[in-house]
């Protein structure tokens, strides 16, 4: 018996987080990478996906590399789309990321080779301004989010296998809790009714762990 697709778009909306966009001067680059150097202290979101986590249960490392990109307007975020035929979260919106192979030295570095690899970005324009909380996936990953600021001009090539399109979001909309939809529904292949967090924008749907990192960066910058 074939298991369902599932499909978050169709799971109403039960709530919306509901917090005011971040002021301006946080979404400042400067400020940021300020608040990096010297965070304040404050608790990653308690998800339904962490309150899955166990000691006893081995988790696969890996890293995303979340990166702002300053355009004329703002900062924006950096996204891909993946390509639908993919085994795992085909078709998802995601930050170029991975596991971790044997080569690398670090999460940080984990997280450029994907980029690399991913999108075309070179690691001689990334700048990294520092590392959010794990976030551990029901899929059985334990995610660190590398956070970076990229030099313009910005030349990237993705790899077609992996990535059907790469696109920005701008950084306001996505730091306003108002976008951020708290949904709810039984997934199939664990057969557990887990809450989840959806950002639409424009045609692309962000949720799942995406959507639940860029909820510890929300609430990172508005400490």
């Amino acid at each position: 018996m074939s298991i369902p697709v599932f499909d978050p778009q169709s799971v109403p909306v039960d709530s919306i987080a509901g917090e005011s966009v971040l002021e301006q001067t946080r979404l400042n680059l400067d400020w940021i990478r300020t608040r990096f150097a010297d965070p304040p202290e404050w608790h990653p979101e308690i998800t339904d996906e962490l309150r899955l986590f166990s000691v006893d249960k081995t988790y696969t490392n890996a890293s995303v590399l979340i990166t702002l990109v300053q355009r004329a307007e703002g900062l924006n975020l950096l996204f891909t789309r993946r390509t639908a035929h993919l085994t795992h979260h085909a078709g998802q919106i995601s930050f170029p990321g991975g596991r971790v192979e044997l080569e690398d030295s670090s999460l940080i570095e984990t997280a450029l080779r994907e980029a690399h690899e991913e999108i075309g970005l070179s690691r001689d324009y990334v700048e990294i301004l520092g590392l959010l909380p794990d976030y551990y996936t029901g899929t059985g990953y334990r995610v660190t989010p590398v956070v970076a600021a990229v030099q313009l001009p910005l030349e990237l090539q993705s790899d077609a296998n992996e990535v059907a399109e790469i696109f920005e979001v701008p950084l306001a909309y996505l730091m306003d809790g108002s976008r951020h939809q708290l949904r709810s529904s039984v997934f199939p292949k664990q057969e557990v009714r887990r809450s989840f967090y959806t950002m639409p924008y424009q045609d692309y749907f962000i949720w799942g762990a995406t959507a639940g990192m860029l909820r510890n960066l929300f609430h990172f910058l508005r400490a």
